[in-house]
């Protein structure tokens, strides 16, 4: 226990000095005579905890209070880098793709080639009948466009600090952004060049009106098998003997993409009484159609479909071209940091055969 010193209880009471310390109190132990031992240093320590605990209470802190650790070395960072998920690029899986001239050709030709010719009754000395043929030039404007990436040498390093690396996927995204652009003007196009995409291009037919559903309407959504079966037909008599058709070039076993919206194409699965989908009734009607999806076949609340003949006497209906798919120019050094620019260009989708593709709007 702790017991006050006496022996400094009468040296306070003769001098008059007040000891106001932790020596004040100092571990000493009473034998049986009430004789003091001597001190025990361990004790003593232990006595200027007590003490100071005791006589003067808790001290205070001078750090700030804390919970052990940083938070940092009790986190966990996953290797594995999760991507964000994007929407699809399908104008090179729906309509083809080829490369046409390079990066420095502004203005591609595609000649068309008409057969023409008159027969006349055989005789002797006729010298009537010729045959002959007609050729055009279809003029078409490509575009080039270009994107920067750049990286700091601090700013990669940092990032090698997280396992990520950083120059590989400041590359990837460039690459990401001009083949994004290059699937948009596949679809639309630029303005003010002779440059189309496959949903604008002037030379396709107007689009079809879908029937009017049993259910009301002309969507798909609610629309029986049969009647989506219809749509598709209605696409391809249009093919084979509409204004703007083959001409009755076309079978029911001719190789053909009929292309809608990732929505349109949950529709398919509409199912009649007798456990058939919308997709199986247009698969057996039509053996060698691909149906394929993309998001451009969507606007705003109108879905609308396109049926492509893929070729026709050995002629690829269309294709998506491009001059340059990617250039990577040279890296530019500055004191900390680099840069790179990298380019593309494309001549939009080119329609050879505006006849072999037929759409409708309002699915």
């Amino acid at each position: 226990m702790l017991t006050r010193n006496p022996e400094l209880d009468e040296l306070a009471l003769r001098s008059g000095i007040v000891f106001d310390s932790a020596l004040d109190w100092l571990p000493r132990q009473q034998d049986k005579n009430g004789a003091w031992g001597s001190l025990d240093p361990v004790k003593l320590d232990l006595a200027m905890d007590a003490v100071t605990a005791t006589t003067y209470g808790q001290p205070t802190l001078v750090t700030q209070p804390n919970a052990a650790v940083m938070a940092m070395l009790t986190s966990y960072v996953d290797p594995k880098v999760i991507e964000v998920l994007l929407a699809p690029m399908k104008v090179e899986d729906i309509y083809g793709v080829t490369k046409k001239g390079d990066w420095l050709t502004q203005t591609a030709y595609f000649p068309m080639v008409e057969m023409t010719g008159e027969a006349a009754s055989y005789g002797d000395f006729n010298e009537n009948g010729r045959s002959d043929f007609n050729a055009n030039w279809i003029p078409r404007q490509s575009y080039n466009f270009q994107t920067f990436t750049e990286w700091g040498d601090m700013e990669v390093e940092r990032y090698a600090l997280a396992r990520i690396d950083g120059v590989a996927r400041k590359n990837i995204s460039s690459a990401n952004t001009l083949n994004r652009l290059a699937n948009l003007i596949g679809f639309y196009g630029v303005t003010g060049l002779a440059l189309y995409g496959a949903l604008n291009d002037p030379s396709l037919a107007a689009a079809l009106t879908p029937a009017t559903k049993a259910a009301g309407g002309t969507s798909w959504q609610n629309a029986l098998p049969t009647e989506i079966l219809a749509d598709v037909q209605a696409g391809f008599a249009s093919l084979q003997s509409g204004v703007n058709g083959t001409g009755g070039n076309l079978d029911l076993d001719a190789r053909m993409t009929l292309a809608i919206s990732p929505i349109t194409d949950t529709y398919l699965a509409n199912t009649n009484s007798f456990g058939l989908t919308a997709a199986e009734m247009i698969r057996k009607a039509f053996p060698n159609m691909t149906i394929k999806t993309a998001p451009q076949f969507q606007s705003g609340s109108t879905y609308s479909y396109q049926l492509i003949v893929d070729e026709l006497e050995g002629q690829r209906t269309c294709e998506y071209a491009f001059n340059e798919k990617m250039r990577a120019h040279r890296i530019v050094a500055a004191t900390s940091s680099f840069r790179q620019k990298k380019s593309a260009g494309s001549w939009g989708t080119i329609i050879y055969r505006p006849i072999c593709i037929a759409s409708m709007s309002g699915i």
